[in-house]
């Protein structure tokens, strides 16, 4: 199968473009996925049930306010994930939303789902439904525990794979209980790792005409990116603990208190903390044989932790990060979102962006951008997170026909 001829005929078309993706993942893996590569310029058709679409769309509040401040079907958490993507409903339990989906997959480069193991084949639309008749078809599947192997039944959610997968183990204070990181973290890097591994498998198409089906879990790769902590128990036998804010390998590496609030101090290597040390009065410790390199530092720990603990809580924190900057002693604030988003890196970035969105009362909404910076071949933002179904009309007559518009099931009954 040739990658879809592009319908952009702008100057600055996306790296991806000409790429069209069957989107059937909803919740957050795989609209990560599918959101990155749409912004990267590939056309995301996101399949949705009719009537009530993708599960987060409920997620809330917050929701998007119309003109009269009332909340619509609309949840932030559902806007996060969904951006520059068509919604196309169908309804997959019936044998015409099935024949539709089949016909739309003829026409795209790349299908992704998250359903239950076998949650697609009962419908006819799994991966060894479509591979013989759609052999150049790039098929991901993402799930909890992937395809195969004792716990393949079981379903997935972010937080069950942090438990898992070990990250809430060695995540929280030390004499509090396990903590899972603050977003769905599990699900994000998948989606990240499942972009990723959908260009590999296009590329392998581009060259060989050959699809090929990914399958991809929460499980697997919340433990792949246990990068340092992972390896630091395979080399050495020893499970990690739970330390706070602070760095297994490097000390001081952590969140300090300060007289006004809280900073973080990230050394790196021993010149920084002698550094650090002439900054908050304390140069002898840079020259004190039990902390002189990191190695020793961490033997010594506890008792370099006080010292500075104490040291720190009498200074304020503008003259702390200051000198830290002034001195190339890596450290800074702790923003909260408010002030992440009002900051200079975010405006400099435009890491907010701003979309027209037909249902919130100011005329738009307010999104997160993506970090992605390329010099030829920027993301683009050509769409808000649409309106469930809002696109299936049209979608339809472009890829398949006048006719087919009449015959779609786009409602249940």
């Amino acid at each position: 199968m040739e990658p879809n001829p592009s319908t952009r005929n702008d100057a600055t078309a996306g790296a991806l473009d000409g790429l069209r993706i069957l989107d059937l993942s909803r919740i957050l893996a795989g609209p990560t996925c599918t959101q990155l590569l749409g912004d990267l310029g590939a056309d995301v058709i996101k399949i949705e049930r009719p009537g009530t679409g993708d599960d987060t769309r409920i997620w809330g509040p917050p929701f998007v306010t119309d003109a009269q401040g009332h909340d619509t079907s609309e949840s932030a958490y559902y806007l996060c994930a969904n951006r520059n993507k068509r919604s196309v409903a169908v309804d997959i339990a019936r044998p015409e939303g099935v024949a539709l989906v089949r016909r739309l997959a003829a026409r795209c480069d790349v299908l992704i789902e998250n359903f239950k193991l076998g949650g697609l084949a009962k419908y006819g639309l799994g991966y060894d439904d479509l591979k013989d008749e759609l052999p150049a078809l790039v098929y991901c599947s993402i799930t909890g525990f992937g395809q195969t192997g004792p716990n393949a039944h079981r379903a997935g959610y972010d937080i069950m794979a942090q438990g898992y997968g070990g990250i809430m183990s060695i995540t929280g204070e030390p004499d509090g209980e396990p903590m899972k990181v603050a977003v769905g973290i599990a699900d994000v890097m998948c989606g990240m790792y499942a972009a990723t591994a959908i260009l590999a498998a296009l590329r392998h198409r581009d060259r060989t005409g050959e699809g090929q089906h990914i399958d991809i879990a929460l499980v697997d790769t919340q433990m792949a990116w246990l990068i340092n902590e992972g390896t630091n128990y395979l080399v050495s036998g020893q499970a990690p603990k739970r330390r706070g804010n602070q760095h297994p390998n490097i000390v001081p590496y952590q969140v300090f208190e300060v007289a006004d609030g809280h900073i973080i101090v990230a050394v790196g290597n021993d010149t920084q903390f002698a550094r650090f040390c002439e900054l908050i009065g304390l140069p002898e410790l840079a020259a004190d044989e039990r902390y002189r390199t990191n190695a020793r530092r961490l033997h010594h720990r506890e008792e370099l932790i006080a010292l500075l603990t104490r040291r720190l809580r009498q200074l304020n924190k503008r003259m702390v990060i200051d000198g830290m900057e002034a001195r190339g002693v890596p450290g800074g604030p702790i923003n909260t979102l408010p002030e992440v988003f009002a900051s200079d890196q975010a405006r400099a970035h435009h890491m907010k962006i701003t979309l027209p969105h037909p249902l919130a009362g100011s005329g738009s909404v307010d999104l997160i951008g993506n970090p992605l910076r390329l010099s030829r071949t920027p993301v683009t933002y050509r769409r808000a997170p649409p309106v469930c179904g809002a696109d299936t009309a049209d979608t339809i007559r472009e890829l398949l026909g006048e006719d087919a518009v009449d015959e779609a099931p786009t409602a249940t009954e």
